[in-house]
């Protein structure tokens, strides 16, 4: 029985570091940059996890809604960005549905499908 693998995502043949290196390494280029190429299913896995920081960033405290993003995100400057321009924007509004993806080409070499990932 394999606990704590998101089943339904199944990045074959990597561990469990790779996958939450890859995963910090995709939200802190979303923050820096409000939007990104990827693959489908690294879309599909950080797209919770964006509204999940949103809502910390809005409902905890400051300084312990700083030490949950830290931990997720690898930079200062992605923090910063979520903390005074992406957060405020979505202060009490609603609590997920703040991406959009849109399907963009097919990968030449393994076709798989390409999406633009962005702030709605």
């Amino acid at each position: 029985m394999r606990h704590r693998v998101r089943k339904h995502l199944k990045f074959s043949n990597k561990s469990f570091q790779h996958r939450q290196s890859m995963e910090r390494n995709l939200l802190t280029s979303f923050f820096l940059h409000k939007s990104i190429k990827t693959t489908e299913k690294k879309a599909k896995l950080i797209s919770p996890m964006i509204d999940k920081l949103i809502n910390i960033v809005n409902t905890k405290d400051e300084m312990n809604a700083i030490r949950a993003v830290m931990a997720v995100l690898f930079t200062k400057e992605a923090s910063r960005e979520l903390f005074n321009n992406v957060a405020p924007q979505y202060k009490g509004e609603k609590t997920s549905g703040f991406t959009r993806t849109t399907a963009i080409k097919q990968r030449d070499w393994d076709n798989a499908k390409i999406v633009l990932i962005e702030l709605v």
